[in-house]
């Protein structure tokens, strides 16, 4: 890419980042060309969908969180390694109001621009729960659709203004429902 057409795309998607975290996944696609002071069609030349804008805009998270989890599978104990994932992917399907409902249906949709990314991060959780039941410290009876499900859930609860206040308690809940034993972390978070 030359220079200037990417210093154009780093600017274009800070000013998404600007309008998308003040109006969450609804933005207006219209309204960041304007703020970024480009035509429609220029922003449609970097990005042509949403989706598209999407996948830049998080696709450099979705990228830390899938090293993280193989970081994790090789430094921590199994429980402690998918806890501590599982808070960060929580926190990642956070970033943006909305975003959480793109990932969890770019999940089941092949042709979407964020497809990838979804699928990066459910494998990423898949393989710290699989090494965490295989050494018995996770519920057999789950399986990595079912982590994504709960982190996306558990995501959008706490982007709710009504349960934000519970957000910690709740992740406490739904790790304990996961986890067929407290992780060290939980207990010496207990003991406090």
């Amino acid at each position: 890419m030359r220079a200037d057409a990417k210093k154009n795309y780093s600017h274009l998607l800070a000013v998404a980042r600007q309008v998308v975290t003040e109006h969450g996944a609804d933005a207006s696609m219209r309204d960041i060309a304007r703020r970024a002071d480009v035509g429609l069609a220029t922003l449609f030349r970097h990005f042509p969908t949403r989706e598209a804008l999407f996948e830049a805009l998080l696709g450099m998270n979705a990228d830390a969180l899938t090293q993280q989890a193989a970081e994790l599978e090789t430094s921590s104990p199994p429980d402690e390694a998918l806890v501590s994932w599982f808070r960060e992917a929580v926190a990642f399907t956070q970033t943006y109001s909305g975003v959480c409902a793109l990932m969890a249906s770019a999940h089941g949709d092949p042709d979407s621009a964020l497809h990838a990314s979804s699928t990066a991060l459910w494998a990423a959780g898949a393989r710290l729960l699989r090494r965490a039941q295989t050494k018995g410290t996770a519920r057999a009876d789950m399986d990595g659709v079912d982590l994504f499900a709960l982190m996306s859930g558990l995501a959008w609860l706490a982007g709710q203004p009504a349960f934000a206040p519970r957000a910690d308690h709740l992740f406490h809940l739904i790790t304990s429902a996961i986890l067929t034993k407290p992780s060290s972390n939980d207990v010496k978070k207990a003991k406090r």
